[in-house]
């Protein structure tokens, strides 16, 4: 894959020693900036809007996040539990399977609670019922697999051969949405409107008859809305179009989307030699910092690199011999002790941080372009590693 950013922005301008090392800096302007592109689309389609947790689970800016969208999407009972705690409006929550003993926190929890399969719903009607019975008041929802493929990369495509991702659209039956309020569909990463045009255009008439008994639709994430070149019209027009045509209330969870090229990553180079080629060893490492480095893979856009200059291959700090993250250009060898930045890290990588060989989780910071304040939101020491071990 290629990276998808579009540049330092305001970043450019920031000083990397003002943070430890390492450190996610966020931009609160930029993300306020995507924010209010998504909730134009919102208001301009009537559509609602959701953050993906997944992606972004910054809770620092979850008063932000309301300021903006309708809700957030949550992937099983933890992050239900942080959206209740730290989010406003709608909850929806969906995962490829549900333990039983967590299933009525969840729906205690969500607004609306979708299921991978007709079987499951089945399965666990009695705690439902025993839900509603109780008082609780939420929707279910199904996750189609459209069976159409748009994804680059074959590990990130839901509608791959013998995908877990959502009960087959080719299956699927009127009778399997008795008790069924919504459809959620999601086939995309990292995509424009065309991708999703195609997919509707190949799912829309497999459900002939059955859009009509629903409340909502559900079309999932992966939209790049926030993006220069994204066809933000068209998506508009298309999200009204069919909530107008088939009285259904349409939802999209983008979640790159909320903090595309708004935050990076900081760190410390730690030292330098050759072997074969130029080497440089730095405190980001792309197995515990940045995992989609290694498993999409991709190659991070470095803050300042100079064509032409020096180049060196720098990795992190882990006894893992692929923790590369790329080849670089600078202007001269850097030194130990210089600081460098990758772009566009404030989503995922954030949240898929670990602490394999002991390597130390990034600080988070929170960074206002536009006042220059900083505030460093929290920083992470020993006991995160420990307490995570027995």
């Amino acid at each position: 894959m290629e990276t998808k950013a579009a540049g330092p922005g305001a970043f450019a301008r920031f000083d990397l020693y003002r943070v430890p090392s390492p450190c996610f800096v966020v931009d609160e302007v930029a993300v306020r900036r995507n924010l209010a592109m998504l909730k134009a689309v919102g208001d301009g389609s009537g559509a609602r809007v959701l953050l993906a947790l997944k992606a972004f689970s910054m809770w620092s800016l979850a008063d932000v996040v309301g300021e903006y969208l309708d809700g957030v999407c949550a992937s099983g009972l933890w992050e239900a539990r942080l959206a209740r705690e730290f989010y406003k409006g709608h909850l929806t929550t969906y995962s490829p399977a549900y333990k039983a003993e967590d299933l009525p926190e969840i729906l205690r929890l969500s607004d609306s609670v979708i299921f991978n399969a007709p079987a499951q719903i089945a399965r666990f009607a009695d705690l439902i019922a025993a839900a509603r019975a109780a008082g609780e008041v939420f929707d279910i929802g199904l996750r189609l697999n459209p069976e159409h493929s748009e994804a680059e990369v074959a590990k990130y495509d839901p509608c791959q051969r013998g995908s877990r991702l959502g009960f087959p659209v080719s299956q699927l039956r009127p009778e399997h949405l008795d008790g069924v309020d919504g459809l959620h569909i999601h086939a995309l990463c990292e995509q424009d409107f065309a991708p999703l045009q195609r997919i509707w255009a190949s799912v829309e008439p497999r459900l002939e008859g059955m859009l009509g008994q629903l409340k909502w639709l559900n079309l999932g994430g992966g939209h790049h809305v926030t993006r220069a070149d994204y066809q933000t019209a068209d998506l508009i027009a298309f999200l009204a179009d069919i909530g107008q045509r088939y009285g259904l209330q349409v939802y999209i969870e983008p979640g790159e989307a909320i903090a595309l090229d708004a935050g990076i990553l900081v760190g410390e180079i730690l030292d330098t030699f050759d072997n074969s080629v130029p080497v440089a060893i730095t405190d980001i490492s792309a197995t515990c910092h940045m995992p989609d480095v290694i498993e999409a893979p991709y190659r991070p856009a470095m803050l300042g690199e100079v064509e032409g200059g020096v180049t060196l291959r720098i990795g992190g700090p882990s006894c893992l011999a692929g923790d590369i993250i790329g080849d670089y250009g600078f202007a001269a060898r850097p030194q130990p002790g210089a600081r460098i930045a990758f772009l566009d890290q404030a989503h995922y990588s954030m949240v898929k941080t670990n602490t394999f060989n002991g390597v130390p989780l990034p600080a988070i910071a929170l960074w206002n372009s536009d006042s220059d304040a900083l505030k460093l939101v929290r920083e992470f020491d020993y006991p995160e590693f420990r307490d995570r071990l027995s």
